[in-house]
């Protein structure tokens, strides 16, 4: 899976799906100066890199979780990609709404879910996991057996892993951010102290002294 790491960053990072820029930091809606921006829906607007994309993210399901009888994206940015996967798997799919509808059936879970029915969760960027564990709880919550969540890419944060140990769901994804950065090193997307500021600003958000030399 090292080769298909290394692939998913090079194709994410060329079509600016996640864009490096530590000397000109993005501004997150909390007011966090971020080194770093992903936007996975771009990979939607690249056939082949899609391609590449889903296969990966189908291959993810059948080495960790080859028992899974569905797959329900996050909304939004997980809906296509599990609708594209479980086509590849043939396999029923849904999604899980970050709130239950305020009118008609007042749904939070759109497609079939049964109690018992085991399930994936297809997330596009893992960064704290909330919106991953409030997918997987969703779910739990009407009986399905969440077998574990699959991502495009992950920040690797620690509140991330701790979020989903609260909850007993495992998290499998097709890149990560270490593997990114030294990809982005060799093609010069950054350099050796854009890469530690990087690393360091993943450790904790937080703490805007990432940027400091």
């Amino acid at each position: 899976m090292d080769n298909t790491k290394k692939l998913i960053a090079g194709h994410l990072l060329r079509i600016g799906a996640v864009f490096l820029r530590p000397d000109e930091p993005f501004t997150w809606a909390s007011g966090i100066k971020s080194p770093i921006y992903c936007d996975n829906r771009l990979i939607l607007s690249y056939p082949l890199i899609r391609k590449d994309v889903e296969a990966g993210l189908a291959e993810l399901v059948r080495r960790h979780f080859g028992d899974a009888e569905g797959l329900f994206g996050t909304a939004t940015a997980g809906i296509a990609h599990a609708a594209l996967v479980a086509d590849i798997l043939d396999l029923p799919m849904g999604y899980v709404r970050s709130s239950a509808k305020e009118h008609g059936r007042t749904n939070r879970i759109e497609g079939r879910c049964e109690a018992g029915q085991k399930v994936v969760v297809v997330e596009d960027l893992i960064s704290t996991a909330m919106s991953s564990a409030q997918s997987a709880v969703a779910l739990q919550e009407v009986g399905c057996d969440v077998l574990g969540v699959i991502s495009i890419f992950t920040y690797g944060m620690q509140a991330a892993a701790d979020t989903m140990a609260e909850i007993g769901v495992p998290v499998e994804s097709l890149t990560d951010l270490s593997t990114l950065l030294d990809v982005a090193l060799e093609m010069g997307f950054i350099d050796e102290r854009g890469k530690k500021q990087v690393l360091r600003f993943a450790q904790n958000p937080k703490d805007p002294s990432w940027q400091e030399e």
